[in-house]
């Protein structure tokens, strides 16, 4: 892109140069001037302090306050900020995540790819009114991973105390329970509390075991079973120094829930994660040779923060155009798969290495050689435009090629209505808690399988999926205000084969911050033809804001 550059000047009156050639001579005739370097006065500071600011506004700063600001160190911190220029900035995030690598040998980061599949989890799982990654459920879940046992109480209601918060029946707010058996730098046995006495679905961190309970300031209700046997008063709650209103009387607590142990616990999930790998280095050659191998390619972005775009990158091979190796009665294909992203300026962004077999029974193989093979790959990318080659060996039969690709990964601004690519897919379902952001296809908790050619079967189902980021919330119910509206036409007579709208704020889920649409379209009374499938997303609380997202496929 060509950058103009223009320059404004300002014109000077006549009158005042006389003015001007009288201060230089005056100046000149004033000898020397002092040269001695001076402190900066409060407001050069400020200048300065302002200036660092405006430079860090970039994706850079996102970088820095959204995508790690749960895991990067103080001296990180500093040390990123003291950065003058953006080449600085890009190599300390290489080293970054390098230095984070369990696997520095190979050309995955693991730890990087862990991170922001737990980005997009928090993002999915607990937005309310803010985005899930700035939730306290959130930074505990990217920081320290998902908990070993989580006993969660979504709706409040009736709650049996345990006894060392003094027994008894109360009523309490929605609530949840993380156990982890372990963290390092923290300890063993970590109980964290999360409470929403806001019922907005925005749960808190808590240090007060009591702070879930709903009754906790209503007159002699939700008494404690030392209340109820007159050994303490429920006014005794409020005179406590521990920091709690348990109504535990004069008993002691266990020692975890001993006021200090709880204030250090809490100060110390604060902190990020220990660093355990040292600055590493790694160099990455290739070359890349051309021959013919059919391909087909396909990038889709998803959100993940506004300065780190998840891109899926899907490939798609036919099975008749592999070679398969016969061995005791099965048939075998292999194939290399390497990717390289770079920048504009061909500096290198992201490098993959993956093999991908097939095997099938010999008797079977005329059969099995009308399908396809089916990769994908996801990658995590600031916000630009790249190139990507994607080269593909056939082991067994020599073939290769390369793919080349621009990846324009977009820019997501805070507080405007945005969407996700629209993607058709021949699978969309749930996966098991387990495998939730991780393996191919995953997105989130769903696992959503492109149709690269976009043709279907009339036996088949279409998937539709779309995420929509930035609803304008309701101030009351924190929920979006919105409609989604779908419409199929068939192509040539433009014939409205249905047409569908729906509330977003109904649907299970809704939030204001992101909201994924995941349809199936069965296709039996489709005749054979194009298509069109038209959406309208209309934001009535941000002056009806419109997106209209739109895609074509076959149906035969």
């Amino acid at each position: 892109m060509n950058t103009c550059r223009i320059a404004f000047f300002t014109a000077i009156s006549l009158a005042t140069v006389p003015a001007a050639f009288a201060a230089d001579k005056k100046a000149a005739a004033a000898g020397p001037r002092e040269t001695v370097a001076k402190p900066l006065s409060e407001k050069e500071k400020r200048k300065r302090e302002e200036k660092l600011r405006k430079e860090l506004e970039t994706p850079f700063r996102k970088w820095l306050n959204e995508d790690v600001t749960y895991i990067i160190t103080d001296e990180e911190r500093t040390a990123f900020k003291r950065l003058q220029t953006d080449e600085e900035r890009e190599q300390f995030i290489e080293q970054f995540w390098l230095r984070r690598d369990p696997t520095p040998d190979s050309s995955e980061n693991e730890f990087k790819e862990e991170h922001y599949r737990r980005i997009a989890y928090s993002n999915e799982r607990f937005a309310s009114g803010i985005p899930g990654w700035k939730t306290d459920r959130g930074r505990i879940y990217i920081a320290f991973g998902p908990a070993d046992e989580v006993e969660s109480h979504p709706s409040g209601g009736t709650y049996e105390r345990p006894i060392e918060e003094g027994g008894g029946t109360t009523s309490t707010f929605p609530f949840e329970k993380w156990r982890y058996r372990w963290i390092e730098g923290i300890g063993s046995d970590i109980i964290i509390e999360f409470v929403d006495p806001t019922m907005t679905g925005e749960y808190r961190m808590t240090m007060d075991p009591s702070e879930k309970d709903a009754l906790l300031y209503v007159p002699n209700a939700g008494l404690t079973m030392y209340e109820q046997m007159g050994l303490s008063s429920k006014t005794d709650r409020f005179s406590r120094t521990d920091g709690t209103r348990l109504g535990t009387g004069n008993q002691p607590l266990p020692m975890r829930m001993n006021q200090f142990e709880r204030l250090q616990q809490f100060a110390r999930l604060q902190k990020p994660p220990n660093v355990k790998f040292k600055d590493l280095e790694a160099a990455v050659s290739s070359t890349i040779k051309y021959n013919l191998l059919p391909l087909r390619v396909r990038a889709d972005y998803m959100r993940m923060t506004n300065s780190t775009i998840l891109t899926n990158v899907t490939a798609l091979l036919e099975k008749k155009d592999l070679q398969f190796q016969d061995k005791d009665g099965v048939s075998k294909s292999i194939v290399n798969i390497y990717g390289r992203i770079t920048s504009m300026s061909r500096r290198v962004v992201n490098v993959f290495e993956d093999v991908v077999s097939s095997e099938v029974p010999t008797s079977l193989l005329q059969e099995a050689t009308k399908g396809s093979a089916l990769y994908q790959k996801s990658i995590p990318l600031p916000p630009g435009t790249y190139r990507l080659n994607l080269v593909v060996k056939d082991i067994v039969g020599g073939n290769m090629t390369n793919y080349e690709l621009a990846l324009n990964v977009p820019r997501y601004e805070e507080e405007k209505l945005a969407m996700s690519s629209l993607v058709l897919a021949d699978v969309i379902e749930k996966v098991p808690t387990k495998s939730i952001g991780t393996g191919q296809f995953v997105i989130g908790s769903s696992k959503v399988r492109p149709r690269l050619g976009e043709t279907f079967k009339r036996d088949e189902k279409m998937g539709i999926y779309l995420q929509l980021y930035n609803f304008a919330a309701d101030e009351k119910t924190q929920k979006p205000n919105a409609t989604v509206e779908y419409e199929v036409t068939k192509n040539g007579d433009n014939k409205k084969i249905f047409d569908f709208k729906e509330e977003v704020a109904k649907a299970d889920g809704a939030s204001a911050q992101q909201y994924t649409i995941e349809k199936i379209l069965p296709l039996q009374n489709l005749e054979p033809g194009e298509y069109t499938l038209k959406m309208k997303v209309t934001d009535r609380n941000a002056n009806n804001a419109v997106l209209t997202p739109s895609a074509t496929f076959k149906v035969q």
